[in-house]
């Protein structure tokens, strides 16, 4: 069931299995990507988005962004922006680097990105997309190009039909669809027959996105779209375990739950590896540490109790000591 980007001179990648981590701001930076690798069942992990304008003046913020480690791979690095020059001039850097796959995004609806008839915003000027897609596969000669974007910018301006058979003239390898409009946000309920609708209008790879919380989501989507590779994002933070648990059932097996202690294991690990990369960042490091730590603990026994008490804590020590805590209080009170 393995996916397979590429074709006409470009270097192919194969997703296998058809599982994608999406990109998602502040999020996916090398440490998670290391983290999901490492648990495994992942096809293709992608960067957070990166700024062409950083990329094309040097940014030091956005060249730390474009780290990442040979373990990660296959690698997509997705991109941003509203200018066809900075664009192919960001594309090459991604080429020169090497990486598996290079990313448009075209869906990202936070406003201050659609403002600057980025992201999202270029399903408003379907020309404008057309020729930054054009640019970056010029750009592109050994790498495999690939745009994510969404049902349009509103309800009465839908038109990724348009967009994904615009991608498909153009020679990209394949085509991410986020299944809401960039109003929605990520509001409502994504609609996945648009998704299938995209899949019957080009002949290239559609990937399937939206609305994909656990497992059984992931064949789901296959089941009901038809599509070639399922994309998910918000999600893995809750249930670090879902693309390992969704390839056990693509594969027809039964997957299982993560234990306490592989909880416990697995937010040390992190929180481990965060400590390593941000130690030179004593803020962005407690920063990351809340916001994972917020995550993780939903659905725990008692999450919202260590919840509370990481909100006044200020070393990363404290972290570490607090969720070593919380989890060796947890495990005797179940032995009791």
């Amino acid at each position: 069931m393995a996916l397979v980007y590429g074709g006409a001179g470009t270097r192919p990648c194969a997703v296998d299995p058809p599982l994608i981590l999406a990109p998602m701001a502040g999020i996916t930076d090398m440490t998670y990507r290391l983290l999901l690798r490492h648990i495994g069942g992942l096809g293709l992990v992608t960067m957070e988005f990166i700024s062409s304008e950083g990329l094309t003046r040097g940014n030091r913020k956005t060249e730390r962004l474009l780290r990442f480690d040979p373990a990660e791979r296959p690698l997509s690095v997705q991109i941003y922006g509203s200018d066809a020059e900075r664009m192919e001039i960001a594309a090459e850097r991604v080429e020169e680097m090497g990486v598996d796959v290079c990313d448009i995004n075209m869906g990202c609806p936070a406003n201050k990105i659609l403002k600057g008839c980025a992201g999202a915003g270029l399903m408003r000027d379907l020309g404008k997309a057309r020729a930054i897609i054009a640019a970056c596969r010029m750009a592109l000669p050994t790498t495999p190009l690939t745009v994510k974007f969404r049902l349009g910018v509103t309800d009465e301006t839908v038109n990724y039909v348009e967009l994904g058979r615009i991608c498909e003239g153009e020679g990209v390898a394949a085509v991410a669809l986020h299944a809401r409009t960039a109003k929605q946000m990520y509001t409502g309920r994504a609609d996945w027959s648009r998704i299938a609708r995209l899949k019957e209008a080009v002949r290239i790879p559609v990937v399937g996105n939206g609305d994909v919380a656990t497992p059984e989501d992931v064949l789901a989507m296959f089941s009901q779209t038809g599509c070639d590779a399922v994309m998910c994002g918000r999600a893995t933070m809750k249930n670090p375990w879902i693309f390992k648990q969704a390839a056990e059932l693509l594969a027809g097996r039964p997957y299982r739950e993560a234990t306490l202690a592989e909880r416990r294991d697995v937010i040390l690990e992190h929180f481990r590896l965060i400590g390593r990369d941000d130690a030179d960042a004593p803020k962005a490091m407690i920063s990351k540490l809340r916001t994972f730590t917020g995550w993780y603990t939903h659905g725990l026994p008692n999450g919202s109790e260590l919840r509370r008490r990481i909100a006044s804590l200020e070393s990363p020590q404290a972290f570490l000591d607090a969720v070593e805590g919380f989890f060796a209080t947890h495990a005797g009170r179940a032995a009791a």
